[in-house]
């Protein structure tokens, strides 16, 4: 599995973390194979999906080189699911300390989201690996500049409304890596290749 600094290295390494937001587990493992086979490593499976345990085993199976998360985590039992359905990485909406604790005890990287300076430090405080800021469409890149200038030590993970070919702006603004859900992963699976294969090429 690695230590959690690896795992919260591999997961933003190329940038975008791919969010498959799907009904059920067949769907979810449908476009997570896209995302991946489109040459992206990185892809969370939110717990809204009652499917996504079984989504991420089969993912986690199917590719050990990638780096497979669960988002939308909000207790410690959630938690501990996921990691053992094969997470490496816990994302969530706000900040859990329940979730910062379980995922350190077993060695799997947190991302707890935040929508504010304040959040943001206190996450630091609590262990972050990495901070989700959410949502990142009603701050904007600018915000995420002027924080970073004030807090150069926050990797920010900037989620919700970013399209694809906004990207670089989030990025060249500080953020570590944008999460990036349906804008990435709607249409059909040589939809989601054609979008994401784009991307990589992008940002490598």
């Amino acid at each position: 599995m690695g230590y959690r600094w690896e795992i919260t290295r591999e997961a933003v390494r190329q940038g975008v973390v791919g969010i498959v937001r799907t009904a059920d587990a067949a769907s979810a493992v449908t476009a997570a194979r896209a995302v991946l086979d489109a040459g992206l490593k990185s892809v969370e499976v939110p717990l809204t999906n009652a499917g996504a345990l079984v989504a991420i085993e089969e993912l986690s199976a199917a590719y050990p080189d990638a780096t497979i998360g669960a988002g939308t985590v909000l207790d410690e039992s959630s938690a501990t699911a996921a990691i053992r359905a094969g997470a490496r990485f816990l994302v969530s909406p706000s900040l859990h300390t329940e979730v910062l604790r379980t995922a350190h005890r077993y060695g799997v990287a947190a991302l707890p989201g935040t929508g504010s300076v304040t959040e943001i430090v206190r996450a630091l405080e609590e262990g972050a690996d990495a901070v989700k800021v959410f949502p990142a469409s009603a701050l904007g890149p600018q915000w995420i500049k002027d924080v970073r200038a004030a807090l150069p030590q926050a990797p920010l993970v900037p989620t919700g409304g970013i399209a694809p070919e906004d990207v670089p702006r989030w990025l060249d603004a500080g953020a570590v890596a944008c999460g990036i859900g349906s804008a990435l992963t709607r249409g059909s699976a040589e939809d989601i290749r054609a979008r994401v294969a784009a991307l990589v090429r992008e940002s490598s």
